[in-house]
């Protein structure tokens, strides 16, 4: 069973306590007061640390507001112990996102080793323009997304690649970023593969099907991924590129410094591999990084002994100490290009560190929440007052966008709506898919748009793009929940219940990874 699942099983009939207390129901004041105080602390670092909030001092704001929600579940006659093993909880629920963070930082450090990001990056700076790179960009992103089933995947590998090409060609990486987001999140929606549209129909129930789910999902996907192109178009055709070294100069950089060869493309070909194989998401994307470190000695000798600079080791010991180096705390191109050295020195599990801080404080926040019945409450005048269609399916899209920003995992903004509102969605005779596209549209693809969400916190630490920079540009994650509640109120693609809907809804047997989209 679920944490989730189990802790709204524990709140429905709580346990008494050994002084035969049982713990009271919050009031709207009680559940609102840990909100407003982590508000406060929020605004409060951002005032004072701008974007480098995210480098801790957000952190301790996440755990002093889950201290805080503590105290008020003390209060309400929760123990100690109870809210300790609640939050224990929800910091073990995300052990299997932490686990594909750190394989990530793994890999970039020895795909920058390998020559594999290199290689991209020629490629694309060879045969993309400055014009339509942006909208290139998404389209790719959005292709890689469809077959991997994986956000996540597709932009800790190629996305990196991408961001580096703006680097290189003087484009905004802020919006570079934005094309990978929006492509990769599309691309993870309209794919069976992904295991939040998955998920989300099992959740939902009214024996709802991937596949209707995924053709309902397209009426909205499908026109915010359109407008999405066409503004990056525009986007491109008014570039104005402001690159402090010319493309000539920068492939001839990359060849000097890196063997640009097709052999540098392997370790791609393994994680895609592992993918059509179904393989675990850490093991497929450890995998591929390993590969790397074990290819570059091979085709990168010069830039690993450089990389080690222990002229004393042998070619053996050098590998190793390289491979080690590089997936621990990343690799170090001193190619003496500044431009070079810069874009490419990065990578390490060490450098995902600050964003596993930042996973663990949200999630300890949101599990203290939870288990004190604190979300529910909030959550239940929103489903009661939602008299009509488009307001029923405005509060769907908010609650997704409000748990997003409060509880800080994508998961929890996905259960919780596709549970609360069946019951209205079934009394209205509105089709289980009416429900499914909008709680993926607010729950799934906005989770990226906060910086201390686990999907924010990761997309940011592996672009190197702050969550504040990039947000402008992900039209698709910002037109989805607005043209679902938009198609809502106007009646249009809101499909109707057939026939009487059915509990055929699951529970989630097992927390899924706080990734989103999460296999690769």
């Amino acid at each position: 069973m679920s944490r989730l699942s189990a802790r709204n099983r524990d709140r429905e009939a709580p346990a008494p306590e050994p002084s035969q207390r049982v713990p009271r129901a919050p009031t709207l004041l009680d559940a609102l007061l840990p909100i407003v105080v982590l508000i406060v602390l929020l605004v409060l670092t951002i005032v004072l640390f701008g974007i480098d909030a995210t480098n801790g001092p957000l952190q301790v704001a996440l755990l002093l507001s889950a201290a805080f929600a503590s105290l008020m579940a003390f209060k309400n006659g929760f123990t100690v112990a109870g809210v300790a093993d609640a939050a224990v909880g929800g910091v073990t629920s995300a052990v299997g996102a932490i686990f594909i963070l750190l394989a990530v930082g793994a890999l970039i450090g020895t795909w920058n080793m390998a020559g594999t990001i290199p290689t991209v990056v020629d490629i694309g700076i060879r045969l993309l323009s400055p014009t339509w790179f942006y909208l290139a960009t998404a389209v790719i992103c959005a292709l890689v997304g469809m077959v991997t089933g994986s956000s996540w995947t597709t932009a800790g590998t190629l996305g990196v690649a991408f961001v580096g090409m703006a680097r290189v060609m003087g484009v905004s990486e802020a919006a570079a970023a934005g094309a990978v987001i929006c492509g990769a999140y599309f691309g993870d929606k309209m794919t069976p593969l992904s295991e939040t549209t998955i998920l989300v129909p099992k959740l939902v129930g009214g024996r709802l099907t991937v596949g209707e789910h995924v053709k309902n999902m397209f009426w909205t996907a499908g026109p915010a991924l359109g407008i999405s192109l066409v503004a990056f178009m525009l986007l491109g055709l008014n570039a104005e590129p402001e690159a402090t070294i010319s493309t000539d100069a920068a492939r001839q950089a990359l060849a000097e410094a890196f063997d640009i060869s097709a052999l540098n493309l392997l370790p791609l070909l393994v994680l895609v591999l592992f993918a059509v194989l179904k393989y675990p998401p850490f093991l497929s994307i450890l995998g591929s990084a390993l590969f790397a470190g074990i290819l570059a000695p091979f085709t990168q000798w010069e830039a690993v002994q450089a990389f080690v600079d222990d002229p004393d080791l042998g070619p053996v010991a050098t590998s190793i100490e390289a491979i080690f180096s590089a997936m621990a705390t990343g690799f170090v191109s001193d190619s003496g290009v500044p431009q070079i050295d810069e874009l490419f020195s990065r990578g390490g599990m060490a450098s995902l560190l600050t964003t596993i801080w930042l996973v663990l404080g949200a999630l300890s926040f949101a599990a203290v929440m939870e288990h004190a019945g604190f979300l529910q409450r909030l959550l239940a005048p929103i489903v009661t007052r939602a008299r009509r269609r488009g307001s029923l399916i405005l509060a769907v899209n908010g609650s997704g966008v409000g748990l997003n920003v409060i509880a800080g995992d994508q998961y929890v903004a996905v259960v919780l709506p596709a549970r609360m509102f069946r019951g209205e969605f079934a009394k209205r005779g509105l089709a289980p898919q009416a429900l499914s596209r909008a709680v993926e549209d607010s729950g799934t693809v906005t989770s990226v748009l906060v910086p201390w969400n686990t999907c924010g916190a990761y997309i940011s630490g592996v672009l190197g793009v702050s969550t504040a920079a990039y947000f402008p540009f992900c039209f698709f994650n910002i037109l989805s929940p607005l043209l679902d509640v938009l198609y809502g109120y106007l009646g249009f693609k809101v499909p109707k219940a057939t026939e009487p809907w059915e509990d055929t809804s699951e529970a989630v047997e097992q927390h899924p990874t706080s990734m989103g989209q999460e296999a690769p």
